[in-house]
């Protein structure tokens, strides 16, 4: 991945002033809930700037990129999912792929979004409309992906998310994702927190634990305005005897890279390269879709591919 800049030097002094990024692995009661809180500020930007996207476009993609990193603490080994999400409203949907060592990327299906007047809300539900919402799971050393979809029902990234978990893999999961812009609209606070019942839970317990997620502030705004991590586990969920498991690094990235690229065009078919070379841009231009990058071939380069 070429990283693109972020082109705001205010923002990048607020950003360097607070709490860093990363990912709180809990578990609750002993054991009958698990559970992650992601303070994804700077990983929002960042896929902001890989795409060089609007308020709206960055509100939701975020929010499916912040949601894609919650499934993270859903995987094991070299896992990889996809989470995906196809619409017939005017924001067509989004593609997210998160990999069990850390990273995420992802694009939406229609960018840049359209509309005639300014959203009046931060709601999208006026933005999707019926469809479905697919989970693509790639298990280390399977051959086979595993895949669920379920129709969208709430019209809403997160709680579509936790019906698919409902009805697809019969477990009981909420997911709640927060972005906070100033008045420019950059992104100044974003994050996402994930609850989810183990087997055998006692269903008190689960109903109290949903209570207190349900009584949640914003998260965009608790970032924002400097809260961290340690305080809505520890704080939030107090009475459940939380016990953070695992810190971790969740980042937004790509493993694209200008040699991959050329092994793709090494793979064309020959006429269609030798096209390419010949009538073709010079240079030629490949633009990755899940971050932005692009890559340049000169048409020479691209004619030496069939060699």
């Amino acid at each position: 991945m070429i990283t693109a800049p972020l082109g705001d030097a205010e923002l990048e002094a607020r950003l360097s002033a607070m709490h860093p990024d990363g990912m709180s692995i809990f578990i609750l009661a002993d054991g009958a809930l698990r559970g992650a809180f992601f303070h994804g500020t700077r990983f929002v930007n960042r896929m902001r700037a890989q795409h060089r996207l609007g308020v709206l476009e960055a509100l939701v993609l975020g929010q499916a990129c912040l949601s894609g990193a919650l499934l993270i603490p859903t995987m094991k080994g070299r896992d990889r999912a996809v989470f995906r999400y196809d619409t017939a409203g005017p924001a067509a949907g989004f593609s997210v792929e998160a990999s069990s060592q850390g990273s995420v990327r992802g694009f939406l299906l229609q960018d840049p979004i359209p509309v005639t007047e300014p959203p009046a809300s931060w709601d999208l539900a006026p933005y999707f409309g019926e469809g479905t919402v697919t989970v693509i799971r790639f298990p280390e050393g399977s051959r086979e992906p595993m895949t669920g979809t379920v129709a969208i029902k709430h019209r809403n990234v997160a709680r579509d998310l936790a019906e698919y978990f409902l009805v697809s893999e019969q477990t009981n999961t909420a997911f709640n994702t927060g972005i906070q812009f100033d008045r420019e609209g950059r992104v100044v606070g974003a994050g996402g927190l994930f609850l989810q019942t183990m087997p055998g839970a006692d269903p008190d317990i689960v109903a109290a634990c949903e209570r207190a997620f349900a009584a949640m502030p914003s998260i965009g705004q608790w970032f924002a305005e400097g809260g961290d991590r340690d305080d809505v586990i520890y704080g939030l969920f107090r009475e459940f005897s939380p016990s953070v498991a695992l810190e971790r690094d969740v980042v937004y990235d790509c493993a694209c890279s200008r040699e991959g690229f050329a092994d793709r065009l090494r793979g064309l078919d020959r006429a269609e390269l030798a096209d390419m070379a010949e009538n073709g841009p010079d240079p030629l231009e490949v633009v990755c879709h899940y971050c932005g990058s692009v890559y340049h071939y000169p048409s020479a380069e691209v004619q030496s591919f069939l060699c």
